[in-house]
């Protein structure tokens, strides 16, 4: 298990602030945020290059805050892969060991073992700057897996890539995951890629942990705005919350009142994500879903999906397949109704 414990790091202009995780042995584990939000610098310390103020790392119970990073059984992947030019991908990936005084039947064995698991082998006498991006990562990989590391970390190492290459990378990684049981920490700004890869995640802010758990919970269930607007919800309101009677509960927010299954009482917040919100063409049916009647103010056009925004008020945003936008014939200053459930209408108080 890799433990942080009260963990603060000063930096000019920027601090990590009482930083607390705990990473199980063999979970992939993502850490999200904005630009600028801290993530890096969080894996840049677990890994070794910034002096901890205050606070304490922990690896399988070794304390490691003060050591060397090439004590600390760690690999690391930058997103630009900081291979090396002058040597062959063979050569990049054989560096770790070779540092090490490893014997050479020990680096060929090692060498071959991840050759084969990355599929890679044709590569071997290129030199990387002659390697494409996504080719460039597998290299990388390999190169941070040669020293058998307790723990690989990854900074956006899908960042850089265009999307068919993204893809097949983020399945090599997660086949490295699976096969080798390795623990991962990948950091990434995007919250789509962390909720498909991550078993657990941490949404970081400002140098500070906004909300840790599982990624489908942080996904349905943020517990503050920032983590809220972050991961897309895109319907966050304040409100207030009015309990009626047998338990029921209504959030209320401008002219609406949606009944929930929550049971926040008072001032709160209401999150409600887009593709939970079906939009149809009129109000006529009866049922225990929250039903309101507005007027289109907005259509985004995204490719697969379109993106629809109906003023009630509050304005509330849905999103459609570009099947059932086209099957509705919507278009901007059209009446619509928008049906939500009470369970998809997700409150806390910030």
């Amino acid at each position: 298990m890799l433990k942080i414990e009260g963990l603060r790091v000063e930096l000019p202009g920027f601090a990590l602030q009482d930083i607390h995780l705990e990473i199980a042995n063999g979970d992939y584990f993502v850490l999200v945020g904005p630009s600028a939000s801290g993530k890096t610098v969080l894996l840049e310390t677990i890994a070794g290059m910034h002096r901890v103020s205050t606070g304490h790392i922990w690896l399988d119970q070794r304390d490691i805050t003060g050591l060397e990073p090439e004590r600390r059984q760690l690999g690391m992947v930058y997103q630009d892969c900081a291979l090396f030019p002058h040597l062959s991908v063979a050569e990049n990936i054989a560096f770790g060991l070779k540092v090490r005084g490893r014997p050479p039947s020990d680096i060929a064995r090692q060498q071959e073992r991840l050759v084969r698991l990355l599929d890679i082998g044709p590569l071997l006498a290129r030199r990387t700057t002659r390697l494409s991006g996504g080719e460039r990562q597998k290299v990388a990989l390999a190169r941070a897996l040669m020293t058998d590391p307790e723990v690989l970390l990854l900074d956006e190492p899908l960042g850089a890539l265009d999307p068919q290459t993204r893809e097949n990378v983020r399945e090599e990684i997660i086949k490295l995951h699976t096969e080798l049981g390795l623990t991962i920490i990948h950091v990434t700004h995007d919250f789509e890629e962390a909720v498909a890869m991550g078993q657990n995640i941490a949404v970081i802010g400002a140098g500070a942990i906004r909300q840790v758990g599982p990624a489908d919970e942080i996904f349905r269930h943020p517990d503050s705005e920032f983590v809220a607007r972050f991961t897309m919800a895109v319907n966050v309101f304040p409100g207030r919350t009015e309990v009626g009677p047998a338990g029921t509960s209504t959030f209320v927010v401008a002219d609406a009142r949606l009944l929930t299954r929550s049971t926040v009482e008072g001032p709160c917040w209401a999150a409600i994500r887009p593709d939970s919100i079906q939009l149809v063409a009129t109000s006529s049916e009866a049922g225990p879903d929250n039903r309101f009647t507005g007027q289109i103010s907005r259509i985004i056009n995204k490719g697969s999906v379109v993106e629809v925004t109906v003023d009630l008020p509050p304005a509330m945003t849905c999103l459609l397949t570009r099947h059932g936008f086209d099957q509705l014939d919507l278009a901007v200053g059209r009446p619509v109704c928008l049906v939500v459930p009470p369970a998809a209408v997700h409150l806390f108080q910030d």
